[in-house]
């Protein structure tokens, strides 16, 4: 199932400012197999709730046979002419996400960007 979990981009992200979160992609297998998993970062202009953005990715995760869950989320300022992501906030419905980890996919889906960071603060 690592396969699969490869078909799984790390990051999809619009630009501007927009709620986004942070999913748990993984295949649980029989025992004794380990446990594959990976975390994504999913976030969308048109998302009015970080809910709408889970919903709109889980049935993809789930196509390709893998499970899903979300672990947080926030809101993320992607700004790619100036070559700049804020992370920071909270989801209200999945708690605040470790932004720390979504920055972390961040930078190596945009690694000529010029700041890519978060703060802990604001909604």
């Amino acid at each position: 199932m690592a396969e699969a979990l490869d078909k799984v981009a790390d990051v999809d992200i619009d630009e501007g400012t927009f709620k986004y979160v942070l999913i748990k992609v993984y295949h649980s297998p029989p025992a004794p197999a380990q446990e594959t998993s990976k975390y994504i970062v999913r976030g969308y202009m048109t998302a009015e709730y970080h809910s709408d953005v889970y919903d709109r990715v889980m049935p993809n995760i789930e196509r390709l046979g893998l499970a899903c869950e979300c672990v947080g989320g926030g809101r993320i300022n992607h700004q790619a002419a100036e070559g700049n992501i804020k992370v920071y906030g909270y989801s209200q419905g999945f708690g605040k996400a470790d932004h720390s980890v979504a920055v972390t996919l961040l930078k190596k889906k945009y690694p000529d960007y010029k700041s890519v960071t978060f703060s802990n603060d604001g909604y």
